[in-house]
Order: C-alpha cells, then sequence, then structure tokens
C-alpha cells in the first residue's frame, strides 16, 4: 500500500483457474505477485500445495472452485466479501457460463450488494463495468478461446481501475491455430 497524503493506493492481482499442483509459485507468478499488495484467487486451485504456497505470501483472499481439492473445498469459502477503502470486493468462482452474457454474474453482484464482483471458472478475460465492475481474470496457465492472462484492479482513495495483464505463456490452442490462419 502506497500514501499519498491521506490518499490509500491498494494494488491487487487478480488470478483465477491455475491448476496447478506445484508446492510453489511458478517464477512467471511470483515475480508479477510481487509488486502487489493482495492477491485474489477467483478458485480452481486444484491442489492445497499451490494453495498454501500462495497463502505463505500473507497477501491472498480466495474462494474455492469446482475443482479444487476437497481440503480446499473444506477451508475456503464458495463466496468472500470484504472491503478495500471502502471498496466492497465480491469474489466467487462460478459466477456465470457466457462469456458474451453476464447478466447473471451482475444479478449475483447486486445479491452480494458489492462495487466490484471477481470471478473465475471461464478460463478467460472479461472487464464489464455497469452499475457494477464484472472482472474475469481469465487463467495465467490455462487459458480459453485467449491467452494467459490476470486482471490488476487498483483502489486509490475510492476509486476503482483495471488493466488487464497479459502473461507469456501458451494460449489455448484456438488462439494460436487461429493466429497461424492470420499469417497465411
Amino acid at each position: 500500500m502506497k500514501q499519498k497524503g491521506f490518499q490509500i493506493t491498494v494494488k491487487c492481482i487478480i488470478i483465477s483457474d491455475t491448476h496447478l499442483e506445484k508446492e510453489e509459485i511458478p517464477p512467471y507468478l511470483s515475480e508479477l505477485i510481487e509488486d502487489y499488495d493482495l492477491i485474489i484467487h477467483a478458485g480452481d486451485f486444484s491442489s492445497p500445495q499451490f494453495y498454501r504456497a500462495l497463502e505463505s505470501t500473507g497477501k491472498l483472499k480466495a474462494v474455492h472452485g469446482n475443482s479444487d481439492h476437497t481440503e480446499l473445498k473444506e477451508l475456503l469459502p464458495e463466496e468472500l466479501v470484504f472491503e478495500v477503502e471502502d471498496v466492497k470486493i465480491g469474489v466467487v468462482h462460478q459466477g456465470g457460463l457466457s462469456v458474451v452474457d453476464t447478466t447473471s454474474i451482475r444479478y449475483k453482484a447486486l445479491e452480494m450488494g458489492v462495487n466490484v464482483l471477481i470471478f473465475g471458472h471461464l478460463h478467460r478475460p472479461i472487464i464489464e463495468k455497469s452499475d457494477v465492475l464484472l472482472i474475469c481474470p481469465g487463467s495465467p496457465n490455462k487459458p480459453r478461446m485467449s491467452d494467459p492472462s490476470a486482471v490488476e484492479l487498483v483502489v486509490d482513495n475510492g476509486s476503482v481501475s483495471t488493466k488487464l495483464i497479459e502473461i507469456t505463456g501458451q494460449s489455448c490452442s484456438y488462439v494460436d491455430f487461429s493466429r497461424k490462419l492470420g499469417e497465411k
């Protein structure tokens, strides 16, 4: 957290659907997360080992996902609501199944009474602003119809900004195929 006079800026990195079995954070993620005050994970760690690696940073806020180990489903909530500088943030894993129709996840945000709702499950990034801000970070290592990604959320004196973070790694096979078609 950075303080500017009486203002406080909180930088968050949002990830989801990592599906990792490792006991350590891969270098492409560890280098990235060290620059952030909070790590928000929207579920599907897969293994307790990877969860513990992220949790050991002391920065983690998380929910469990549908593919998580039973231990994580017992340890982590299905829904989480917390505040960062008077901004209410909600986290769920599976909020909707469509990348084009976010109506159901918007209603979930309104039901939870949050300004920002973070969700996963789709493995494809979405940042959509209406009366609430909806964020799906995609997946940093198992994307679907997209490149690997995460999302930066900055709360600065109650104001919220976001940015898609492209992560070096393997895109899904569909994206690789479509790029090769474009080269011809």
